[in-house]
């Protein structure tokens, strides 16, 4: 289970205020990928909170709700939707919205802890923890928001743009999935530069 060690550690190293930044999204064939930044009370504990990927989708949702209404905690989002995944690639964007996230938090931490690896140009002082949202209850917290702000996103998807079951598989190419895409062509919100999309000869809808 993910505490609070690593927040610990840099704060007693000279960075009071501390981020954990996580993204869910960038495996889909469509939809953005969301990024989500939140700052935890020092002495924050919740026995259930956990890497999203380890949470039912109703236990992630209490959890944002517990999050995002707590006033001791400072929390931000943001998407960066498919065109910019495709005029960069995921990996750039998924970095962009890193910083954007961290830009837009109040008051601006002083360090942020981010699941995964170094990210280029980061608009601040970070460090990098492979597997974090396992390890770090900052991150465990943003990968909650990131992944349900993103699920929500993709429920309205479905609704925008029937037939491709993105209230299931949330855009993740999946049998079903790639089948209807085969069978209806890419939507506006699909990852044209991933290769189950950009190998279609199908014409847009």
């Amino acid at each position: 289970m993910p505490d609070l060690f690593h927040e610990r550690h840099w704060r007693a190293a000279g960075y009071p205020c501390i981020a954990g930044i996580d993204e869910a999204g960038r495996g889909p064939l469509a939809g953005p990928v969301t990024v989500a930044a939140v700052v935890l009370p020092e002495e924050y504990e919740h026995p259930l909170l956990d890497d999203s990927k380890r949470l039912g989708e109703k236990r992630r949702e209490n959890l944002y709700a517990e999050i995002t209404s707590d006033p001791r905690i400072f929390w931000a989002s943001v998407q960066i939707e498919a065109e910019e995944i495709d005029r960069t690639n995921i990996l750039r964007a998924t970095h962009l919205g890193m910083a954007q996230v961290f830009e837009k938090l109040i008051p601006r931490p002083d360090l942020a802890l981010i699941d995964g690896r170094p990210v280029k140009a980061f608009p601040g002082e970070h460090r990098a923890l492979v597997k974090g949202d396992s390890l770090s209850l900052s991150i465990a917290a943003a990968s909650v928001i990131a992944k349900v702000e993103r699920d929500r996103l993709m429920l309205e998807c479905a609704d925008l743009y029937p037939g491709y079951g993105f209230e299931q598989h949330k855009g993740y190419g999946t049998a079903a999935h790639l089948e209807a895409l085969n069978r209806l062509g890419p939507c506006p919100i699909h990852r044209r530069s991933f290769a189950p999309v950009a190998q279609l000869k199908l014409d847009l809808r």
